[in-house]
């Protein structure tokens, strides 16, 4: 069993949303849940292209945060691979099928939610949390 030490949610948040990317994932995006619910910090929205690449993407970021200390908590829908839930306690990692995605809207419904940009590339590792505000320069 691997252990380290455990990141804060939006690490391990962008993390999981990195390693769905890193399966081709599709339309990935992470929300900022904090103040606006207590259910959880973080979700991870992600689309595979079929069945089996959600099952794919879902089991690609369980397999791999595990080795890095961040076992899953609570997983739903994977065998069947058309809506695929994993439960991390402080964010969640929903991997759809397109049509399901579309259907259930999670990001309309969740709209009071700040969307976080992945356009950075995140850094093994990293403890910056991607919902804090850049630093201010000086003129």
């Amino acid at each position: 069993m691997v252990t380290t030490a455990k990141l804060p949610a939006a690490a391990a948040a962008r993390r999981a949303a990195d390693l769905a990317l890193d399966l081709k994932a599709q339309d990935v995006v992470l929300l900022d849940l904090k103040g606006v619910t207590d259910v959880t910090d973080f979700f991870v929205i992600a689309s595979g292209t079929s069945d089996t690449h959600v099952r794919s993407v879902a089991e690609h970021v369980m397999e791999t945060l595990k080795k890095q200390g961040m076992p899953v908590s609570h997983v739903e829908g994977l065998q069947q691979g058309r809506w695929a839930l994993l439960d991390y306690v402080d964010f969640v990692v929903h991997v759809f099928h397109p049509t399901l995605r579309q259907f259930y809207q999670l990001e309309r419904l969740w709209s009071d939610a700040r969307e976080v940009s992945l356009e950075a590339p995140a850094t093994a590792g990293a403890t910056a949390d991607p919902s804090a505000e850049a630093p201010q320069r000086a003129p």
